[in-house]
């Protein structure tokens, strides 16, 4: 249950049991003291007529108030309202996670919510307590605390990496929030700093339980060597940022946490990939909330037990998520890594200096192609249908232009209308874009055959019609279901000449 569902007395009762289900998903503020804190932060409970809570850190910011030392609410993963809602407020939430005030200003974040400054401050305060410019200020500090209690960079270096304009602003910004000096602030960490080869790493919170093996499965199945590298604990890639090339790693480590590693080439990229890296692994998903709802119906009873916590992917890039979509369409995982990986090979771009491997036959490292290089010079790589090429290459052309927009701040409705009138994407495409690029946690393909197959595996229907209609019993979820179902499929067996053309067209990228 998130914030805009829960009554004052519930969100009280979560403080009262220090519930940490509910970290990240609002603060609360106590009037006798002036801080705010998480739901399970182990002081004493205040007394109901001494709190208020608020969904986000900045609107206790802009009420007075500053971060708990004890607790250190900004340590607690990401709230999952901003993917359960499709709203402006959630919309401009990753947007601005995203980096977009620091690279566009709170007038380019308006112009792609479609507002006018004034009006998108004011839906924003009357929603989340503060403005656009307030919600930046604190993401802002977050990511200044994680770096400075998470690694050994610099105060200056970590003030841009922030997205701070100055070390004057991030320092004064540090105090205001949490009552310390940023050196004092780094003095109280817990865990060692690690800092390798001028990489950073830094652990990545999130709820558990977390479904680690399935998820660098699925990431390893799809890995395009040279762009992307994949082991059983871990997943790692090149990828364009805007201030230039960048490559992280997500691993998991011996005592279960996950934790990052990245080399950027400009400081301010820092901040908007490790918001990428945690889209990409769903790390501010609610397992509690969806394992709960989904193993309500019987029926999915057993798939929670066996998968508890499972996660659905984002997307490092939305632009190569429609690309990697489309050319997966119709055709087995396997052929689809084959295609892009010919695709990247051909099309991508060398990386200079890029992070050392521990693979010794590993590819040479690359960037995943751009679309003006697909939209020019696709037609030379891809293989298959003439209007299917036309299709990628088009679409590829769309993005390039900026004819098609594409980003994780879209509206879900308009996304989808605007992919489904290019030519070669149908309803599967659209709405599997949708659920990895916006992570929109209530999106069903019961048009693909591997969730027919999964369904019926597990006692469901298996006609789209009738499995669409059973599956609204678990909405808001439904992509949770979708992956429950592709997880549920039986292993292959091996395929007979009668069998050949009958080609699974499971989703592959």
């Amino acid at each position: 249950m998130g914030y805009q569902g829960m009554t004052f007395e519930e969100r009280y009762r979560a403080i009262d049991a220090r519930d940490t289900r509910f970290d990240g998903q609002f603060v609360t503020a106590v009037r006798s003291t002036g801080i705010y804190c998480r739901p399970s932060c182990p002081a004493r409970t205040p007394r109901p007529q001494n709190v208020t809570f608020y969904p986000t850190s900045a609107a206790a910011h802009e009420a007075g108030y500053r971060a708990c030392k004890r607790c250190l609410p900004e340590a607690a993963p990401g709230s999952p309202e901003w993917n359960l809602r499709g709203g402006v407020a959630a919309r401009a939430m990753r947007l601005i996670a995203a980096g977009v005030v620091e690279r566009e200003g709170v007038p380019g974040l308006s112009v792609r919510l479609g507002y006018s400054t004034r009006h998108l401050t004011r839906l924003l305060t009357a929603e989340l307590g503060a403005g656009p410019l307030a919600l930046a200020r604190a993401h802002r500090a977050h990511n200044a605390r994680m770096l400075l209690v998470g690694t050994d960079l610099p105060v200056a270096e970590i003030a841009f990496s922030a997205g701070f304009a100055s070390i004057r602003q991030c320092n004064d910004t540090i105090r205001e929030v949490f009552g310390l000096s940023p050196s004092e602030l780094r003095s109280r960490r817990r865990t060692g700093a690690a800092s390798t080869g001028g990489a950073i790493d830094l652990l990545l919170p999130h709820r558990g339980p977390i479904d680690t093996t399935g998820i660098f499965d699925w990431m390893a199945a799809r890995a395009l060597p040279g762009v992307e590298e994949s082991s059983p604990s871990s997943f790692a890639r090149h990828l364009r940022m805007a201030g230039g090339p960048a490559w992280f790693q997500v691993r998991q480590d011996e005592a279960g946490a996950l934790r990052l590693r990245a080399r950027v080439t400009h400081l301010g990229d820092l901040a908007p990939l490790i918001a990428t890296a945690r889209r990409l692994f769903d790390l501010d998903a609610d397992p509690a909330a969806i394992d709960a709802a989904l193993s309500a119906q019987p029926a999915l009873a057993p798939l929670v037990a066996r998968t508890p916590g499972i996660r659905v992917p984002g997307t490092a890039d939305p632009h190569e998520m429609l690309i990697r979509a489309m050319v997966g369409q119709q055709i087995t995982v396997v052929a689809a890594r084959t295609a892009l990986t010919a695709l990247a090979h051909h099309l991508g771009e060398p990386v200079e200096d890029a992070a050392p491997t521990d693979d010794p036959d590993a590819s040479l490292p690359r960037l995943f192609p751009t679309m003006a290089a697909i939209a020019d010079r696709g037609a030379e790589v891809l293989r298959g249908p003439a209007a299917r090429i036309r299709a990628i290459t088009g679409a590829a052309a769309a993005l390039a232009d900026g004819s098609l927009p594409l980003t994780v701040g879209d509206d879900g409705d308009q996304q989808r209308a605007a992919l489904l009138a290019m030519p070669g994407i149908g309803p599967w495409t659209a709405d599997y874009v949708r659920m990895r690029v916006l992570g929109d946690p209530d999106v069903f393909l019961p048009g693909d055959v591997a969730v027919r197959t999964g369904a019926a595996a597990s006692g469901l229907p298996a006609e789209p019609r009738t499995l669409t209609e059973w599956s609204t019993r678990t909405a808001p979820w439904r992509s949770y279901l979708t992956a429950h179902l592709w997880r549920a499929v039986p292993p292959r067996v091996p395929r007979t000449p009668a069998r050949r053309a009958a080609r699974r067209p499971e989703e592959a990228s």
